[in-house]
C-alpha cells in the first residue's frame, strides 16, 4: 500500500483509506472483521463521522490492540439524539458526543478532529469567533486532538478553510461528476438520482480546480469522500457522462487531483476491500479514465489537463502532467508564489526543454494544447 504525506499534518496515510458510514448495516463481529481485514490490507485511515453508538463501538473494538497503526477522522458537531443523527454547534451535545467518541474509540486522542460539515459560507463565518471553535482548539492545545480538519462538499466554503491557516486538512466530495458542478450548499442535490445535469456542463468547474491548487499550495491535504458518486458512475444509465466508470479508475481519477492524499472508501465485503486495494497494482490501462471520458457521449472535458499521464513519453523526458500542475498552480495567481516556483524548478527536466514534437498531444484524450502550455510554462517560470 503506497503512503502520501496528508499536508502540513504530516501524518503518512494510505492511498486508499476507510470511509466508516456502511459499519452499521452489518452485525457488529462482522464489520468489526472487516475493519480488521482492510488494516492487514495496509489501510491506515478512517473516517467517523458517524454519532451511532454502534459505528463507534465496532470502530474501537477494531482498533483495540493496534490504535497506534490508526489515524482517525473524528468529527466535532455530528451527535445523536433520539436515535438520530443530528449536526449542531450547540455545546450543550457537541462536548458529550466527543467524549463518547473516545470512550467507545477506546482512545484518549483522535488524530484528526474535525470540524463536521460545513457548507456555507455564512456558517464558516459564524465559526470564527464561537465558542465550538474555542473548544476545538482546546482539545488541540490539550493534545486531545492532533491536528484540525473540517468536512465539507462546497468548494467555495472550503476555499475559506484552505485559507485560514489553522486548518490543517479537509474531507471534500471528489469525483469526475462532482466535479463539474458549481458550487451548492445542499448536499441532497449533489445525490439525488433526479438531479439532471446541464447539457452545458464540460470540464472542471473553476471553484473546484481553485480549490485543489489552493491546497497544494498552501499544504492543506485532502481526504475524498463520495469518490463514486454513491455508485451512480458505475452505471452507465445513471451516469451524468452516459458511459460506465469502475472502482479502480474512480480511485484512479480522485488520487491524480491536486492536493489529495487519500479516498476513502464505504466497504460492504472484503471482496470489495480487495478490488479498491488492487488499484495498487493494477495497469495503466485499468486506472485509465481519461480516455473513457474523453469518449463520452456526454459532458465534455475538451481541452482541460486532468494530469492523467497519457501525454508520456516525452523525448524530452519531461513530466507533462507535473508541469501542468505546476503552471495551473501559478497561473491562478498574480504573482508566481514563492513555494511553487521552488517546486517548479526542482522538476529534473523544466518546460523550456520542450522540443515542440507535439507527439504527446496525438495521446492526449482531451486535446489539450500541451506543446503551447510549455511555451507559456517557460515564459511564466523563466525556465
Amino acid at each position: 500500500m503506497k503512503k502520501r504525506l496528508l499536508g502540513k499534518t504530516g501524518l503518512l496515510v494510505s492511498e486508499i483509506g476507510f470511509g466508516g458510514e456502511w459499519l452499521e448495516r452489518h452485525p457488529k463481529e462482522e464489520s468489526t472483521a472487516l475493519l480488521r481485514y482492510a488494516g492487514e490490507q495496509g489501510i491506515n485511515i478512517i473516517d467517523c463521522w458517524m454519532p451511532d453508538p454502534k459505528s463507534r463501538d465496532i470502530i474501537g473494538e477494531a482498533m483495540r490492540g493496534s490504535r497506534e497503526r490508526w489515524y482517525v477522522q473524528g468529527h466535532l458537531g455530528s451527535v445523536w439524539q433520539n436515535g438520530q443523527y443530528v449536526r449542531t454547534r450547540d455545546m450543550k451535545y457537541v462536548k458529550p458526543a466527543f467524549e463518547d467518541l473516545l470512550q467507545r474509540l477506546q482512545t484518549d486522542y483522535i488524530d484528526i478532529g474535525m470540524i463536521h460539515y460545513v457548507d456555507s459560507e455564512e456558517e464558516w463565518k459564524a465559526l470564527q469567533d464561537s465558542a465550538f471553535l474555542d473548544y476545538v482548539k482546546e482539545l488541540k492545545a490539550k493534545g486531545t486532538i492532533r491536528h484540525i480538519g473540517m468536512s465539507s462538499h462546497n468548494p467555495k466554503t472550503a476555499k475559506l478553510a484552505v485559507q485560514s491557516g489553522y486548518i490543517e486538512m479537509i474531507l471534500f466530495s471528489v469525483n469526475p461528476a462532482f466535479d463539474m458542478l458549481p458550487a451548492d450548499e445542499d448536499l441532497d442535490n449533489l445525490l439525488s438520482e433526479g438531479y439532471q445535469y446541464d447539457q452545458e456542463l464540460a470540464g472542471i468547474d473553476a471553484d473546484r480546480a481553485q480549490l485543489y491548487r489552493l491546497c497544494e499550495e498552501n499544504n492543506v491535504g485532502i481526504t475524498v469522500m463520495k469518490g463514486f458518486a454513491g455508485g451512480r458512475l458505475f452505471d452507465r444509465e445513471r451516469s451524468p457522462f452516459g458511459v460506465s466508470l469502475t472502482p479502480v479508475q474512480c480511485i484512479h481519477y480522485a488520487l491524480t487531483r491536486p492536493g489529495v492524499s487519500s479516498i476513502l472508501c464505504g466497504f460492504d465485503t472484503r471482496e470489495q476491500v480487495d478490488e479498491a486495494v488492487g488499484y495498487e497494482c493494477a495497469a495503466e490501462a485499468e486506472k485509465d479514465y481519461a480516455s473513457v471520458l474523453a469518449s463520452a457521449p456526454l459532458h465534455s472535458y475538451r481541452g482541460e489537463c486532468t494530469y492523467c499521464g497519457h501525454c508520456k513519453p516525452c523525448p524530452a523526458k519531461l513530466d507533462i502532467a507535473m508541469v501542468n500542475k505546476f503552471y495551473d498552480l501559478a497561473a491562478m495567481q498574480p504573482k508566481v508564489p514563492a513555494t511553487v516556483s521552488s517546486h517548479y524548478k526542482m522538476l529534473e527536466h523544466t518546460a523550456s526543454e520542450c522540443i515542440q514534437c507535439r507527439a504527446c498531444e496525438a495521446r492526449c484524450p482531451f486535446g489539450v494544447p500541451v506543446a503551447e502550455r510549455m511555451q507559456k510554462t517557460a515564459e511564466l517560470f523563466g525556465c
